[in-house]
């Protein structure tokens, strides 16, 4: 027989109140009211929350708050299911049973196990946030509902094993490999939310990959044009009429910077006055904020494209494509076409790279500062504090002179300077 009366719990002051067998009402100084229970389990003390109090003296079937529940889901209890609720628990610690894995077991057992379709929807909403390339938030969920959830989206997500998922690559895996790599590691992170949401075990899916045919040998790098061949190109692209594209296409050239960061750039990054090009760090993939020095030919695309704008507002791009959003990396890869060209967009930084190993005497160093790539010797980062700014200044002058036709020659550094900072 408990304790505590009806009254003696309604009119309970701030504290702890035994009732017996372990069972405690919490009274906390606001007033709100819990029962818990302490007990034994595996030679542990444990103290197991039990719900809210319910000031009606009636018995479960007066409770209006969640009586069709059975009593251990209830999360307001009156002082006769508390007890009843206690006792239940201290039977299956008897028989073994451990209360809180027990819990988390009913509550996966009242939530909904959603579909695959369902499952990367919500994973894709939870982590998208994150991810700083817009084409990338887009492409993520589409790829699935391209090639995924035709064959997997309405199976339920705890019913999914290795070999479905290899038959939902096979039909492209051969066919598409860099996508179909994509979409598979995409569905990787769907069976991950959904095992780290409770939904279903961790699956290993090294099983899967056994299973698919080896695919065709990639290097791994964006198509690139040699470097002797750039400045033809340039004055092909020159030779043409004047398109946002064909300007686009030139300024990222010129600047050695990735497709998508020219395509994203916007008048407020841009100082024509001191001829610097300021990238925030929420748009570069290394996460830090890049410092352009602009050469003379990439001022004049500059003005030309100031004179093309058609907006004032803050955050207009500087190469606009449809509808006043930035020219699209089709655009520009469409430039390149034109031009009978299958290298990349990406592929010029390679060709820039090759071209300040092969032919001047700037510091290693200056060139990868310049594309920003970041030092992974971890030493030699902590120590260095500079980003060779007045070097890499030269560096694209002499760049631009020599895919406009001048030759770089005049612009290297001597190479008695070059030795001096290297050592």
């Amino acid at each position: 027989m408990g304790k505590l009366t009806f009254m003696e719990v309604k009119n309970a002051k701030a504290g702890r109140h035994a009732d017996g067998d372990g069972l405690y009402l919490y009274v906390k100084p606001s007033g709100t009211r819990t029962w818990v229970l302490r007990a034994q389990y595996d030679g542990q003390r444990r103290d197991i929350g039990l719900g809210k109090v319910s000031l009606i003296a009636a018995k479960p079937a007066a409770n209006p708050t969640d009586k069709a529940l059975p009593l251990r889901q209830r999360s307001l209890l009156t002082l006769e299911e508390a007890r009843d609720k206690a006792a239940l628990i201290r039977s299956d610690m008897k028989a073994g049973i451990d209360p809180v894995a027990q819990r988390r077991t009913d509550k996966l057992a009242r939530r909904t196990i959603p579909t695959f379709q369902k499952a990367a929807e919500e994973a894709h909403g939870e982590q998208k946030a994150s991810w700083r390339n817009e084409k990338h938030k887009a492409d993520w969920l589409s790829s699935l509902q391209l090639y995924v959830f035709p064959k997997l989206g309405d199976v339920r997500i705890d019913q999914i094993d290795a070999p479905m998922i290899r038959d939902a690559l096979l039909p492209f895996w051969l066919a598409k490999p860099e996508t179909a790599r994509r979409v598979r590691q995409r569905i990787r992170n769907v069976m991950g939310w959904a095992a780290s949401n409770g939904f279903r075990p961790a699956i290993d899916l090294t099983v899967m990959d056994a299973g698919l045919p080896k695919q065709p040998k990639s290097d791994g790098h964006f198509a690139a044009m040699d470097w002797a061949d750039v400045p033809a190109f340039v004055a092909t692209v020159r030779a043409e009429p004047e398109t946002i594209g064909r300007l686009a296409l030139l300024f990222t050239l010129l600047t050695a910077c990735r497709s998508g960061e020219a395509r994203g750039a916007t008048w407020e990054e841009i100082d024509l006055e001191g001829a610097v090009w300021t990238i925030p760090g929420g748009r570069m993939k290394a996460g830090r904020e890049h410092v352009v020095p602009l050469s003379a030919p990439v001022l004049a695309i500059l003005e030309r494209a100031k004179m093309l704008r058609t907006e004032n507002r803050k955050g207009v791009p500087v190469f606009p494509g449809r509808g006043g959003s930035p020219v699209s990396d089709m655009t520009m890869t469409k430039v390149m076409r034109d031009a009978g060209q299958t290298a990349s967009v990406h592929g010029f930084r390679s060709s820039f790279k090759d071209w300040a190993s092969e032919t001047t005497s700037f510091p290693d160093a200056v060139s990868e500062a310049a594309l920003a790539h970041i030092d992974a010797n971890k030493v030699r980062r902590a120590y260095r504090r500079t980003d060779f700014f007045k070097l890499r200044v030269d560096l694209m002058a002499a760049w631009a002179a020599y895919v406009d036709g001048a030759g770089a020659q005049d612009n290297v550094v001597p190479i008695g300077a070059a030795t001096k900072l290297a050592g």
